[in-house]
Parts: structure tokens; C-alpha cells; sequence
């Protein structure tokens, strides 16, 4: 892959065998986030988890005490009183079946988070193929299967974030922007850290986390020390 003269600088800067405090880390990334746009900060955990075992899954979620510096749209399935709670408590979009064919033919996403309340779920269900992909399904385990609109919406603006094994059993979260403070984004991070190691499997024998890496939209990665990030 070729990189960009930024990129290289970037690599310059630190070393990258070394596994670096998290307040180093941080420090190093943000110094890094050199591009014209105001990057994402995002941390990456390699667990010692086998996701095809349903017993070392892991998935929840998250409030970020500083946010995630993204404006966030919420679509919510929900109707009647719940459809006006959901106005109310300032979601983008709320209705029910006409969503359908809006996403399912139009190929209509402008949205960031789907909330329903548990009666609407057979209306969101037929939108599996296109919103599980994606990562949009609402779910309980999330908080956004609930009849609490009103608190899951305020929860998701206020910087509430979703962590879940990929394929590979890695978890990708963001922590905040580059234009946070430090000490926002070590925040943002020990709350996140925090919630997936409360995560851990029962099942899971050995080491939870194999690596832990911080990086830029368009950084590189940091390395950090994976037996004192997890305590």
C-alpha cells in the first residue's frame, strides 16, 4: 500500500515496536492527526475470543463521558404515544412501515442509529438483510430495543457508543475526535475500556485482550500495553 508523506511523517514520530502508556499514546496520535478534516480517534482490541462461539461474544454499549464529536441521526420505529416521545425527545426521523420500501428499494440510509420499541420489531425484522450488514439492527443488548425511546435517543446524542466483535474477533470503537483534549480523550477511553472488560466471556480461558492499538482516521496505529490497558 503506497502511504502519503504525511503518513510517513507521521511513522517518524514514534516508535512503533515499543507499547506506549495510554496517556502517551493518546498524546502521539493526536500529534499525528495531521489532516485537513478533524479525524476520528479510534481503538482497536484484538481479543483471545472465539466469536463463533455463542458463549464468547461480546457486545454492548456504551455511554462516552466527553461524546464521540459526531452530530448522530437516529431513525425510531415507533408509534402512537411512542412515536410523539420519540418526536419529542428530538430523533430525525420516527415512523413505521413506510420506512420500507424507502430503505429496501431506494437504498435510503441517512442514519446513524435505529431504535424501535419491541412491538415494531416485526416491521424492522424484514430490514434484516439491509440493516444487519451495516451494523444498524436494533437490538436490547444495545439499548435500542426498548420501550424508554426517549432515554435511548438521549443516550445516542449525547455520544453513546456500540462495542461488538468483528469476524475477526476485534473490537473497532471510536473514543472521540482529534480536536478533543487529552485528557477528554483518556476519559472517553477508561469508560470504554472499562465497559468491555466488565464484557469479558465467562467462558473465555487465558488472555482477553491480545493487543491494543489507537490510531487516526489517517494515522497510524500506536501500540499500547495490552495486560496493563485490560488491569
Amino acid at each position: 500500500m503506497k502511504r502519503s508523506k504525511n503518513y510517513k511523517a507521521a511513522m517518524a514520530n514514534f516508535d512503533r515496536s515499543v507499547q506506549y502508556e495510554t496517556e502517551e499514546a493518546i498524546s502521539i496520535v493526536k500529534k499525528n492527526a495531521s489532516a485537513k478534516f478533524d479525524e476520528t480517534v479510534e481503538l482497536h482490541i484484538r481479543t483471545g475470543c472465539d466469536g463463533r462461539h455463542a458463549d464468547q461474544q461480546v457486545r454492548g454499549a456504551v455511554v462516552l463521558p466527553n461524546g464521540t464529536g459526531k452530530t448522530v441521526r437516529i431513525l425510531v420505529f415507533a408509534k402512537d404515544a411512542k412515536a410523539e416521545e420519540a418526536q419529542a425527545a428530538g430523533a430525525d426521523y420516527v415512523g413505521g412501515e413506510e420506512f420500507i420500501p424507502r430503505i429496501q428499494k431506494d437504498g435510503w440510509l441517512d442514519f446513524d442509529v435505529v431504535i424501535a420499541t419491541p412491538d415494531m420489531m416485526g416491521v424492522v425484522g424484514r430490514l434484516g438483510r439491509v440493516l444487519g450488514p451495516k451494523g444498524l439492527m436494533p437490538n436490547p443488548k444495545t439499548g435500542t430495543v426498548t420501550m424508554d425511546v426517549a432515554s435511548a435517543i438521549k443516550d445516542q446524542k449525547a455520544g453513546k457508543v456500540e462495542y461488538r466483535l468483528d469476524k475477526t474477533n476485534i473490537i473497532h470503537c471510536p473514543i472521540g475526535k482529534a480536536s478533543f483534549t487529552e485528557e477528554q480523550l483518556k476519559e472517553n477511553f477508561d469508560a470504554l475500556v472499562g465497559a468491555i472488560t466488565k464484557a469479558r466471556p465467562a467462558a473465555l480461558k487465558g488472555q482477553f485482550f491480545r493487543s491494543v492499538t489507537l490510531t487516526s482516521t489517517m494515522g497510524p496505529g500506536v501500540k499500547l500495553n495490552p495486560t496493563k490497558v485490560s488491569g
